[in-house]
């Protein structure tokens, strides 16, 4: 059970990573900055925060995630917003707002493959500046050329720089540099005021990858616990890569969880029906 955060003493109070307002603990997100958010399509995604980066409104981000949302959801708000400038993602997925813009040069996006994605974040909080790997390899990852950002007439005007390649053993590999974000932005089911977490099932995707990689990272977490609580042998990310923690009201924003799309087969029949 969740412990009551009510520090006794002005000494366990400036330990504490906690921060009450998911405004002020997103306070010094400014124009122009990288973030690796956390999150697959709806879930696991640190919608509070996001919701905080809304209100403020820092404009030219440059987002690293696994893909920037749906529509009206998760960082699509931001897109929509006009505050994403960049994103570097595996997959566009369902954002027909995110086609858009990128499709009429006004938004660059490099996409690159969802395991290289996640070595690169985890390389950079690993202190990897760079690593090779077969993916990508004879495609245009590693000749260069894919398209960046198109110019609204529809040609190209950035464009993919052709990537390192090395033989090792008899194989090629091409070189990917590692990601290293000014901010981590995550979610996670349990976390302690130490910023200790735990991930619960598939809402633990990226998020762990991206607090690694997020010079500061920032958790919203859906129950809070005093330090010692959590037992050691179920902490999934250890505390020294989480900077602020902010507590998710279970009545109140950021509580909401999506479900992207919902596969339903009727009672009695083989039918199966998709919705949003």
């Amino acid at each position: 059970m969740a412990a009551h955060l009510h520090p006794d003493t002005a000494e366990s109070a400036s330990l504490s990573k906690v921060v009450s307002d998911p405004g002020q603990a997103v306070a010094d997100i400014r124009d122009g900055v990288t973030l690796a958010v956390g999150g697959f399509g709806s879930c696991g995604i640190p919608s509070l925060l996001i919701d905080a980066l809304h209100t403020a409104r820092p404009r030219g981000l440059h987002v690293v995630s696994n893909n920037c949302g749906i529509d009206g959801w998760g960082l699509g708000i931001l897109l929509e917003a006009g505050q994403i400038d960049r994103v570097t993602a595996s997959y566009v997925g369902d954002n027909k707002d995110f086609a858009r813009r990128y499709l009429s040069g006004e938004l660059e996006v490099e996409l690159i493959p969802q395991g290289t994605l996640a070595e690169r974040l985890r390389a950079g909080g690993s202190g990897i500046p760079a690593f090779f790997t077969p993916a990508g390899v004879g495609t245009q990852i590693a000749e260069g050329g894919l398209p960046w950002r198109y110019a609204p007439d529809g040609s190209v005007s950035v464009a993919s720089p052709p990537r390192r390649t090395e033989v090792f053993d008899g194989r090629e590999y091409v070189l990917e540099r590692a990601v290293r974000a000014d901010f981590g932005l995550v979610r996670a089911w349990k976390g302690d005021t130490d910023g200790n977490l735990v991930f619960r099932q598939a809402a633990r995707n990226f998020n762990p990858l991206c607090a690694m990689a997020g010079r500061v990272t920032v958790a919203e977490v859906e129950e809070l616990y005093e330090p010692g609580d959590l037992d050691p042998d179920e902490i999934q990310l250890p505390g020294i890569f989480v900077q602020r923690v902010v507590p998710i009201d279970p009545e109140g924003p950021g509580a909401e969880k999506r479900i992207e799309k919902l596969t339903e087969r009727r009672a009695g029949t083989q039918h199966e029906e998709t919705t949003r």
